[in-house]
């Protein structure tokens, strides 16, 4: 895996970023080969990656060890009723991009410590437009849906739109502060 920007919702709040890890680890849910985790342990923030993925969390390990990255992958299946395998209050920041599991909703802003951020990014339901990427409606937002999801939570900012680029998706982008 090359070395690679921080996608656009991480950047813009890389300030508020790096002061939640002081108040707990930063964790990215479904990270896969850890895209988002090596970009942000790559700009010096250690992350735990938890996928339930063993081949993509080895794909992980071996890029963090060779980048001397500070990334720990840590295997679990979110969506198997054992719920986060993370303490209520103990994160400084949840990461979570691409990835939507509603019924974790809850036990997501319950993991945030107190004062600490959730950045989210995920399709929205106009996705399912598109010739690629998801067209379940269990993994496409509808309009508005991602802050209501989070009502508990501070929102800090929403953006519902399509990305830029080569292949253009439709997304809801939210960051939100646990009070």
């Amino acid at each position: 895996m090359e070395t690679e920007a921080p996608c656009a919702i991480v950047s813009e709040h890389w300030e508020s970023l790096r002061l939640a890890a002081g108040l707990g680890p930063i964790v990215e849910l479904a990270c896969g080969r850890g895209r988002i985790a090596c970009a942000v342990a790559d700009r010096g923030l250690p992350v735990v990656g938890i996928d339930r993925d063993a081949a993509r969390l080895r794909e992980l390990a071996q890029t963090a060890r060779a980048r001397g990255l500070p990334v720990t992958p840590v295997r679990a299946d979110l969506e198997c009723g054992h719920g986060l395998p993370l303490r209520p209050g103990s994160c400084g920041a949840l990461l979570v991009f691409r990835y939507l599991y509603r019924p974790l909703t809850v036990a997501i802003a319950d993991a945030i410590a107190p004062g600490g951020l959730l950045l989210y990014e995920t399709f929205t339901i106009h996705q399912k437009d598109l010739p690629y990427g998801p067209s379940r409606a269990d993994f496409l937002l509808r309009q508005g849906e991602l802050p209501r999801l989070f009502a508990g939570l501070e929102i800090l900012s929403h953006w519902e739109g399509w990305s830029d680029g080569e292949r253009p998706s439709a997304l809801a982008r939210l960051v939100a502060r646990r009070p």
